[in-house]
């Protein structure tokens, strides 16, 4: 399966459903992404079909290893973006969608970088 960010985003979904709440069913995903509950419904199948997600006999949807590596990858991505705009003084509200768009792209190099950068204190807007 070709990871594009509709994968990524789904497993994103499950991942922050999974933490807040415990068991994640195809609904629980549909209504997160206001997305129809057919739409889910191909898109699990496919994501099962390829290793990312396994379904249980009540319908609970787990990550696999593989899924779990790529959903905490762009979560981690996510919200580190996200965190990283806002303290530049973007508006929160935007910083999250920005991070949305900027968290499928970024490469690993730039991205490792960007923490690098992060974490040595150069994203405080007021150094100077």
């Amino acid at each position: 399966m070709v990871m594009n960010e509709s994968t990524e985003n789904y497993l994103e979904t499950i991942l922050i459903l999974s933490h807040r709440l415990g068991n994640v069913r195809s609904v629980d995903i549909a209504n997160e992404m206001n997305f129809k509950k057919p739409s889910v419904s191909v898109a699990m199948k496919n994501l099962r079909e390829n290793g990312y997600i396994t379904v249980d006999v009540n319908g609970h949807i787990h990550l696999t290893d593989a899924g779990l590596e790529v959903a905490e990858t762009i979560y981690e991505r996510h919200t580190t973006l996200a965190n990283w705009l806002t303290m530049l003084g973007v508006d929160p509200r935007v910083a999250v969608q920005d991070a949305c768009k900027i968290e499928h792209d970024i490469s690993a190099e730039s991205f490792a970088a960007l923490k690098r950068h992060i974490s040595a204190g150069g994203a405080r807007s007021d150094s100077r």
